[in-house]
């Protein structure tokens, strides 16, 4: 690789460095055990030079195509539409690849292919939902129904092409408007920037088209909330998240890079919790 890394280290790029990229290499930088920050690729390099003012070590910011050259794990926190962009090269070369664009791997299946074929590895944090591990439990049984509703504040729906398509607009609701209702592999389609956690929730249980989604405007909230409820032969269970949205970005909850940043120690701690 282009970089040497530290003796009993990985290696960790950061592609993209909006709320979530940028959270995640600070942590990094600060110290994270057997993990080290060796590249970040942005689409504003002048932007993310400025950001990384506060860092310890500032990394290179090079073009997304040369992260696998310098990375054990390459940490994907970009636009739906850039997904390709860095998954072919990390796949291809044999690294690792760490999804926050969790719905891109409902458009773009054949990834999972690419990383058989090269010896690559997806990985795909919690990010912004729970219960995760009970849905991938129960489907080592048989999963009878799985249904999330998802419920945010208008600005965090705001541009979604769902809405843009149907000319639809959420200036001045005063009241909660569902949105959106159906299977989880249109819900991703029509609100890529919000409903990653429907794909996550599809690909850890029953799949993207048996997986039903809602999603709804409300404007008395304040946090982005999710609800998920399973029905399975070997539990049923009904579990609900309200996440604080970033400052940066309204459409991702703060705690997206927290599950990043945990998934990554998990990488590398004698103790693994959880399924």
């Amino acid at each position: 690789m282009g970089n040497q890394r530290a003796l009993g280290s990985l290696n960790v790029a950061i592609a993209g460095f909006g709320a979530v990229g940028r959270t995640v290499a600070k942590r990094l930088d600060d110290g994270m055990p057997g993990l080290r920050l060796a590249a970040v690729s942005a689409r504003d390099v002048e932007k993310a030079r400025t950001r990384m003012n506060g860092f310890t070590a500032k990394p290179p910011i090079v073009p997304l195509g040369e992260l696998a050259d310098r990375a054990d794990i390459v940490v994907e926190c970009l636009p739906a539409a850039a997904f390709r962009a860095v998954a072919d090269p990390v796949l291809r070369a044999g690294r690792t690849l760490m999804v926050v664009s969790v719905g891109a791997l409902l458009d773009h299946p054949e990834v999972r292919d690419l990383a058989a074929a090269h010896g690559g590895r997806i990985i795909v944090p919690t990010g912004a939902l729970l219960g995760l591990d009970a849905v991938q439990a129960a489907a080592e049984g048989n999963i009878a129904s799985v249904r999330m509703v998802t419920r945010k504040p208008p600005r965090g729906l705001e541009g979604a092409p769902y809405l843009v398509e149907r000319g639809i607009t959420l200036d001045g609701l005063n009241g909660p408007r569902m949105l959106f209702s159906g299977p989880a592999r249109e819900a991703v389609k029509g609100f890529p920037a919000n409903v990653n956690v429907a794909a996550a929730l599809s690909l850890a249980g029953i799949g993207p088209d048996r997986t039903t989604i809602e999603v709804w405007a409300d404007p008395a909230l304040t946090r982005n909330t999710h609800t998920i409820t399973v029905e399975s032969d070997s539990a049923a269970f009904t579990l609900t998240i309200a996440n604080i949205p970033t400052d940066e970005n309204p459409k991702t909850g703060k705690i997206t890079a927290l599950s990043v940043i945990a998934a990554l120690r998990k990488l590398t701690s004698p103790v693994t919790i959880g399924t």
